[in-house]
């Protein structure tokens, strides 16, 4: 995949997430010349000297204020600050994007911090660009989109969904085995009863082999969902999933 991107002809970039990444893979990356590297969840110590040696922008996403101090320590060209509405995995106990990402602004100036969490529409951008904040970033609203490598049920689901249909919760990444710090970032996802039978018994279910054995037979059943699966709140009433997407539409 990375070779076909390199090769587009267009600026590009690639994200790793620091605790899952190895040094080798991201300078497998690093050789086919992405004009920024992203690092979150996680020290991303180990990697900064190594992309910016290869004249990559630096950019960390952070959760808290003490991951947004060690990657201005660091040295970051970019800080990506996330608040708690984003989709997908992010801080157990993270503040809110809009009060967050200004304390960010604030601690990393003059660096640049783009805003993300939370945001599905223009009007949503227009609120993130207040002033010292340099753009919004976009993900759960293009994993709906037509072109998104996701199963056809996640994007439907995301369309359907509503901001209040979720959780913030590791019992999917308990379940599926992932090695996700679930103590401190679990996953916004979609309410569902395997999320209901499993609610604060985390611990409970890490010792249960079988219950992790069980979740891997009911995943291609549909029973119990294969990842952790956050939505976005549609600006209008329920569309197909081509004609819900534009490009105006961000997370």
């Amino acid at each position: 995949m990375l070779p076909i991107v390199a090769g587009g002809g267009r600026p590009w970039g690639v994200g790793f997430l620091s605790w899952a990444a190895g040094v080798s893979a991201v300078e497998q990356a690093l050789d086919c010349g992405p004009g920024a590297v992203m690092v979150s969840f996680g020290d991303p110590g180990p990697f900064v000297e190594r992309i910016r040696a290869s004249g990559a922008a630096v950019t960390v996403q952070v959760t808290d204020l003490e991951e947004a101090q060690r990657a201005v320590d660091l040295g970051a060209d970019v800080v990506v600050a996330q608040g708690s509405e984003g989709g997908g995995h992010g801080a157990r106990r993270g503040r809110a994007t809009l009060p967050f990402v200004p304390v960010v602004v604030d601690l990393a100036a003059p660096v640049p911090v783009p805003a993300a969490g939370g945001t599905a529409d223009g009007r949503g951008v227009a609120a993130a660009l207040a002033p010292g904040v340099a753009g919004a970033l976009i993900g759960t609203r293009f994993q709906a989109t037509a072109e998104a490598l996701v199963d056809p049920s996640i994007a439907e689901a995301i369309v359907r969904g509503r901001g209040e249909d979720t959780e913030r919760s590791g019992v999917v990444d308990i379940a599926r085995g992932a090695r996700w710090q679930t103590t401190k970032y679990t996953a916004r996802s979609l309410g569902r009863p395997y999320l209901d039978r499993w609610r604060g018994r985390g611990a409970e279910l890490a010792a249960d082999a079988q219950a992790r054995r069980a979740y891997q037979v009911d995943v291609p059943r549909g029973d119990v969902p294969p990842l952790p699966c956050p939505t976005v709140s549609p600006a209008r009433p329920h569309r197909s999933r081509r004609a819900s997407t534009s490009p105006a539409a961000v997370r």
